[in-house]
């Protein structure tokens, strides 16, 4: 008589099955967005919230990504980049901040809920598909020692890393460095965000000539005026790199303020031309 064969059983399998259900009981999934407990595969239970999320795509402002409400032609610019234009080329967003949106960004923040991290990365590569097509490398907005110590990581930092695990372009934390420990921005004007950040960043000196005709692409969470990015970006600008865009997971999307000292800038700019059109 044949002797019987045991039946193929997948142990590591079902030892992550077993692992997953034991976590499951003793630490539940919960909503990104309300924070209330899901089941295993709770995620359809939050699809109506999941759909509530704005995201943002063409057509929109050339420079810093500020939507449209329609189509306004080629290279169209928002009244605050036709004033003043930003020191990085461009800049996209995935998602629009708002009172929906806001928890998701809060919780990874500042409550250190990083498990998120590959939606929010994957909207991203969404949304900057056009210049990650072309990047070199992702530099995130650095934080202060100070506030990196407070806060224990840096969102901007494991968003690139999340990017890059997705893109293969790899990402660099060591290039752009925060010398002033800012205040934060919270409600701050855009003139006040601007003075806020002004030379906040500097390029570390063994690094200068790494970004030498590179297409660089700086990663943070919030576009809230830009002002951080242009900080950014200035330094970046001097190190001989062919293009600097900027990436952000969430965008905040309300009437754009002009101060009057840009749109008079902007109208000093443009005076020439309109003086040899007339």
């Amino acid at each position: 008589m044949a002797a019987m064969k045991a039946p193929f059983v997948d142990f590591p399998r079902a030892v992550n099955t077993l692992y997953g259900r034991i976590l499951d009981t003793l630490m539940p999934p919960h909503s990104l967005i309300t924070g209330q407990v899901l089941s295993r595969d709770g995620f359809e239970a939050d699809t109506e919230l999941w759909q509530s999320l704005k995201f943002i795509d063409d057509p929109c402002c050339q420079a810093c990504g500020y939507p449209f409400e329609f189509e306004q032609g080629e290279n169209a610019l928002c009244i605050r980049c036709t004033a003043y234009r930003p020191a990085y080329n461009q800049a996209r967003s995935a998602i629009t901040y708002d009172d929906t949106s806001r928890k998701l960004v809060l919780d990874f923040k500042y409550g250190g809920r990083t498990d998120g991290l590959g939606f929010f990365a994957a909207q991203m590569v969404r949304a900057g598909a056009g210049m990650l097509a072309q990047a070199d490398i992702l530099i995130p907005v650095p934080l202060h020692r100070a506030r990196l110590r407070q806060r224990r990581f840096n969102q901007a930092a494991l968003l690139a890393r999340a990017i890059s695990h997705l893109t293969n372009i790899p990402y660099d934390t060591e290039i752009l460095m925060r010398k002033k420990n800012t205040p934060i921005q919270g409600r701050l004007s855009f003139k006040a965000r601007r003075r806020n950040v002004a030379g906040a960043f500097v390029i570390y000196e063994k690094h200068k000539d790494r970004l030498k005709n590179k297409r660089v692409v700086i990663i943070d969470d919030v576009y809230t005026t830009g002002s951080t990015l242009s900080a950014c970006a200035k330094p970046l600008n001097k190190t001989g790199a062919a293009q600097i865009d900027a990436l952000t997971f969430m965008r905040v999307v309300r009437p754009l303020e002009i101060p009057l000292e840009l749109l008079a800038h902007s109208l000093k700019k443009d005076a020439p031309a309109q003086k040899e059109i007339s």
